[in-house]
């Protein structure tokens, strides 16, 4: 069989030092809030480009937090809105009901995947607080046009980059761009932890005071609480596995760039449509993408996959059902995102790692070529 996506190989390749890390943070006695968080931050934050960030629980928390902070600070309020992609993962969404706000769906591109920034000034209002981009697939959602709607109304940019660590828009780094950032450290993802764990990166001095305190209880000092605040820290144990795995991302980017080329230039199938780049540049010189995942879209993608599963290739779907017909947000079932419901439709996600093989990948192009229902 080959897995969608094998951790348990991915993790061997970075011994001994992976095992190393874990044992040097076991056998120090702190395991919270130490050396080894306080170096990851230093280190990610250098890498993105930001001047701070702050480890947290989980991706959701990190946007939690960030949505938590702007009303703190008076910037939002209760029943305020926050545009955001119709076709995200419903974490992004959470995120913002769970802070009492208002989220605004916007239909995606059909091509890239990620918000059509051109229908989102029409549904701007006097309420509105934010946009949420959400870099998907490991794609740049960051626009010309969103830049300048995010000035001409005065709102904040908030980026969920839970899928593309060391994806580029020009020449700054996704998780860099907008006012700040939620990133997620789950284990699948391009830069994984051996569990769950967040961050949250920005370059605003006070935004970042209290997300850190937020994140802490609410607290800056010892059984001091500022804040209603969260228990949302990241571990020591995660923090010295991330900087183990930091050092290689961008080769290991590069690695999935290359699989990602393979697959577009050999997949042959009429019936498959092919992910679409948002450059014209070839896929290995694209820094834009980092290929969280590589999703193609087929009318019938259950038999397609099932036809992958009989020929031992495991595949998953991200995502079968959009959030507005989830049972999550039932007042929002009966609302019609025809582009966002085709892609959940149609979506299959193949395997996609910097360890599988060429003889895995071409034996996935050649049994894709294959498939027929006729």
């Amino acid at each position: 069989m080959i897995k969608f996506l094998d951790l348990t190989a991915i993790n061997t390749s970075f011994e001994p030092d992976l095992s190393q890390a874990v044992q040097r943070v076991v056998s120090s006695g702190w395991y919270l809030l130490g050396d080894e968080v306080n170096s990851f931050e230093k280190e990610y934050a250098t890498y993105i480009g930001t001047k701070h960030c702050i480890g947290v629980a989980n991706g959701l928390d990190a946007l939690r937090l960030i949505l938590k902070a702007y009303i703190e600070l008076g910037v939002m309020h209760k029943g305020d809105e926050i545009i955001v992609p119709a076709n995200t993962y419903i974490a992004s969404i959470l995120a913002i009901s769970e802070n009492k706000l208002k989220p605004i769906l916007i239909e995606p591109d059909i091509n890239t995947y990620n918000i059509d920034p051109y229908l989102i000034e029409n549904k701007i209002t006097e309420r509105t607080k934010g946009i949420m981009i959400v870099h998907l697939y490991g794609q740049n959602a960051m626009h010309p046009e969103i830049q300048r709607l995010v000035d001409k109304y005065d709102l904040k940019l908030i980026e969920d980059n839970a899928q593309a660590q060391g994806c580029f828009f020009r020449d700054k780094r996704t998780g860099s761009l907008g006012h700040a950032a939620g990133h997620s450290f789950y284990p699948g993802k391009n830069l994984g932890a051996l569990g769950d764990a967040g961050a949250v990166t920005t370059n605003d001095d006070e935004i970042a005071s209290i997300i850190r305190s937020l994140a802490n209880y609410g607290s800056t000092k010892k059984y001091i609480n500022d804040f209603q605040g969260l228990n949302s820290r990241l571990d020591e144990i995660q923090a010295a596995v991330l900087s183990i795995k930091l050092k290689r991302l961008d080769i290991d980017n590069q690695k999935r760039r290359e699989i990602a080329q393979y697959y577009c230039d050999n997949i042959t199938n009429p019936a498959i449509t092919l992910p679409v780049i948002n450059q014209t540049s070839v896929i290995t010189d694209t820094i834009s993408h980092v290929w969280h995942l590589f999703v193609i879209r087929h009318p019938n993608r259950y038999l397609l996959q099932k036809y992958l599963s009989d020929n031992e290739i495991q595949t998953l779907i991200h995502y079968p059902i959009p959030p507005h017909k989830q049972g999550a947000y039932k007042e929002c079932n009966n609302l019609s995102f025809p582009i966002a419901e085709q892609i959940h439709e149609e979506v299959l996600s193949l395997p996609i790692s910097p360890i599988i093989n060429d003889l895995e990948v071409e034996k996935i192009v050649e049994m894709i070529n294959f498939f027929n229902i006729d």
